[in-house]
C-alpha cells in the first residue's frame, strides 16, 4: 500500500458504557473473538505499511504498555497521558514529537470490521490527496454497521467531499474512526484539550474534509451488547 507509515492509535479512553469490563482494565485490551481490541486495529495497521504507532494512554497505562511491549511489530510509541485525558485532537497534538510532520493514520481502538471486496485501508491510502485534502475519512452506510446509537454524522458529494449533519435529524454515513490526516493542522489549533471534530468541520468549512465508502460489515465495541455482537459476528465470519 501506499499510505503513510506512521499512525496514531488512540487508546486513552475510559471506555465507561462498558463497564464493568473497564473496571479493571483498559477498553483497548478488551477482547472480541480471543484478541484485544488493540491489536485487531494494530494488526490491521501493520498490513496497510505502517511501521510506527504511536499509541496514547490514559487508564490502566502499566497494563496497557505491558501489552504493547509483546508485539513485534509495527514499532509502537508510548504518549503519556496519565497527568490528563486530552481528547482525540489534543491527544494527537500532544504526540507532534513521536508523529512527525507528515501525513499519518488516525485509527480509534473500539472498532472491528468485516472486509468486503476491497480492502478498506488500501481504498483509503489510494484515495488520499495531501493536495487537496486535510483529511479523508472511513465512512459507512448505517445499514452496513453496528454498534452505533447515533443518527449518522456525514453526507457525501459525488466528488467525496464530507458534510456533517450538523442541525438535521439524520445523516446516511456513520464516521468509523479510521482516517488518513495532514496533522500540521490539527498542531495549528490553539488549545491543548479538543476534539478531531472541530479539526473536521475547520476541514469541511475549506473543502478538504473527504471520505471513502469500503464494503464489508463495520462494527463499533462501545457497551456491552455490543461486545456481545461484534464477538458473534466476527466467530461467524472467522
Amino acid at each position: 500500500m501506499s499510505g503513510p507509515a506512521t499512525a496514531m492509535v488512540m487508546a486513552a479512553g475510559l471506555g465507561t458504557r462498558l463497564r464493568p469490563l473497564t473496571d479493571t482494565k483498559p477498553k483497548a485490551l478488551i477482547e472480541v473473538a480471543g484478541k484485544a481490541l488493540i491489536d485487531h486495529i494494530l494488526d490491521r495497521l501493520e498490513a496497510a505499511g505502517v511501521t510506527r504507532a504511536v499509541v496514547n494512554v490514559h487508564a490502566f497505562a502499566d497494563e496497557m504498555e505491558a501489552h504493547l511491549r509483546r508485539r513485534r511489530a509495527p514499532e509502537i510509541l508510548i504518549s503519556d497521558e496519565r497527568a490528563g485525558l486530552l481528547e482525540t485532537g489534543g491527544g494527537l497534538k500532544h504526540a507532534r514529537r513521536l508523529l512527525g510532520e507528515a501525513p499519518i493514520w488516525v485509527a480509534n481502538s473500539d472498532y472491528v470490521w468485516i472486509e468486503g471486496r476491497d480492502d478498506a485501508l488500501d481504498l483509503l491510502a489510494r484515495a488520499w490527496d495531501s493536495a487537496a485534502m486535510d483529511a479523508c475519512l472511513i465512512v459507512v452506510p448505517k445499514a452496513r454497521t453496528g454498534g452505533f446509537e447515533t443518527p449518522g454524522d456525514f453526507s457525501r458529494d459525488p466528488a467525496g467531499r464530507l458534510t456533517h449533519r450538523g442541525a438535521a435529524a439524520e445523516a446516511p454515513l456513520h464516521c468509523f474512526g479510521i482516517e488518513i490526516l495532514d496533522p500540521q493542522r490539527v498542531y495549528e489549533v490553539a488549545e491543548e484539550r479538543f476534539s478531531l471534530f472541530q479539526f473536521w468541520q475547520a476541514a469541511a468549512a475549506r473543502r478538504r474534509l473527504f471520505g471513502v465508502v469500503p464494503d464489508g460489515e463495520w462494527l463499533q465495541v462501545g457497551d456491552p451488547a455490543a461486545l456481545q455482537a461484534a464477538e458473534a459476528r466476527l466467530r461467524e465470519t472467522a
